[in-house]
């Protein structure tokens, strides 16, 4: 078969290309689904290629622990993602067994075809590997997570990894019930709202008429908890790709938005302007920023692992390496530092991170407290903002699990201090 010619191989060859992308971290999927053959595929095959490099990702763990009593040596060059791409599509995806038999094997190197060939049908007659939390996600992680949050939770939370996730949207104001109905939406505590709908996002009923932005509900918490009034000037200190800015301006606030990505905070503009929102959007490294202004509260949504996120990205969970952990701690203290100069007395400040790991949050908040006397922390209530009652940690802060809610949500680490003198 020729890939070039045959719709199904060039939609395997763009979703071989995008895995490849996305376990080795060149970049995101989408900008790997617009490259090479992704770029020639119709809007059916565009989003087939896609469900399947997130059916392969989201089970990778079971399917690699099927895949390695096969094979007696690790085969050469893409043999592994073929097979990976070839369960997935056999175990996960409503694509008849034959079919994802014979593309899989005219996609390798005639040498090739054989081992391929043998370790799928051996495969079919084995059966579906199990979705065992524990290998869900990666060893190191899931020892981790046993470590920080126990037995228990680790395994909810890698349960979560193998569910596709709704989408969340964030209202740009209260929407009329005629729009809500049509995105078949159910509304979440907080005020964001949940679909199952799928499709092209910007075909969806007021999206052109910027309505709503596609922003999870965890996500949604941190500048919530800010708490903005009307004409108050805010820092949103890490802007890009723009939902936080997009709430805080929609409350009423004078919003500063910084980031250091230019190519990022292209998406902050051109979501202002569908929104119809306004912000001054600046490209400064938010730790070293010249402005010596300060402002009635700042936010600071910080770089992270994003371990939180592989619901929608599971991905992150691949690329992570044990040693990221600790270099993403320095650089989120060194920003904790600087919003701390940016902060009025009296003003507020909410730090956040879509991260699971402690040394992301809970051992960011406690240094920040013990290195800045002028802050204290505010402590949260139950459901505050709409905040799972479960995420409330005893210090005062929030520590969200993706199990916390039902449907799912981002892990998340928000803390909501005050500078109360100088």
């Amino acid at each position: 078969m020729n890939a070039a010619a045959d719709p199904a191989l060039l939609a395997r060859a763009a979703a071989l290309k995008m895995l490849g992308a996305a376990l080795s971290g060149r970049g995101g999927l989408d900008e790997a689904l617009s490259a090479g053959p992704g770029g020639r595929l119709t809007p059916v095959d565009r989003a087939f290629a896609r469900a399947l490099v997130m059916a392969t990702l989201r089970r990778l763990g079971p399917i690699d622990r099927a895949l390695d009593p096969r094979l007696k040596r690790e085969p050469p060059g893409q043999i592994r993602d073929l097979l990976r791409l070839g369960l997935a599509q056999i175990y996960y995806l409503d694509v008849p067994d034959f079919a994802a038999v014979d593309t899989t094997v005219a996609q390798a190197p005639e040498r090739l075809r054989g081992l391929v060939n043998a370790v799928l049908r051996g495969q079919l007659r084995d059966g579906p590997p199990p979705d065992d939390p524990e290998h869900l996600a990666p060893a190191w992680l899931f020892a981790r997570w046993r470590a920080a949050w126990g037995e228990a939770n680790a395994c909810a939370i890698a349960a979560q990894i193998a569910q596709e996730p709704a989408a969340d949207l964030t209202p740009r104001r209260a929407l009329d019930p005629a729009i809500v109905a049509e995105l078949e939406a159910q509304a979440l505590p907080g005020g964001s709202l949940r679909t199952r709908k799928r499709g092209d996002i910007a075909a969806w009923p007021g999206f052109t008429t910027g309505d709503w932005w596609v922003q999870d509900a965890a996500a949604a918490l941190p500048a919530r908890l800010l708490a903005v009034e009307p004409n108050e000037s805010v820092l949103d200190m890490c802007a890009a790709p723009g939902g936080k800015t997009f709430q805080l301006a929609a409350a009423g606030a004078v919003v500063t938005a910084l980031d250091r990505s230019a190519s990022r905070l292209r998406r902050v503009d051109d979501g202002l302007k569908r929104l119809g929102l306004t912000a001054e959007v600046l490209t400064a490294d938010a730790a070293d920023w010249g402005d010596e202004r300060q402002f009635d509260a700042v936010l600071l949504d910080a770089p992270c692992s994003a371990t939180g996120t592989f619901r929608r990205h599971p991905d992150v969970l691949w690329n992570a390496r044990p040693g990221d952990i600790a270099a993403l701690a320095a650089v989120q203290s060194a920003l904790l530092a600087a919003a701390a100069r940016r902060v009025k007395p009296g003003g507020r400040l909410v730090y956040s991170v879509c991260s699971l790991e402690p040394e992301e949050g809970e051992a960011q908040a406690r240094g920040f407290l013990a290195a800045h006397p002028a802050f204290i922390l505010e402590p949260m209530s139950p459901g505050k903002a709409g905040a799972p009652a479960a995420s409330l940690a005893p210090d005062g802060w929030l520590r969200i699990l993706p199990h916390h809610a039902e449907g799912g949500l981002d892990g998340f680490f928000i803390a909501r201090f005050r500078r109360v003198n100088d």
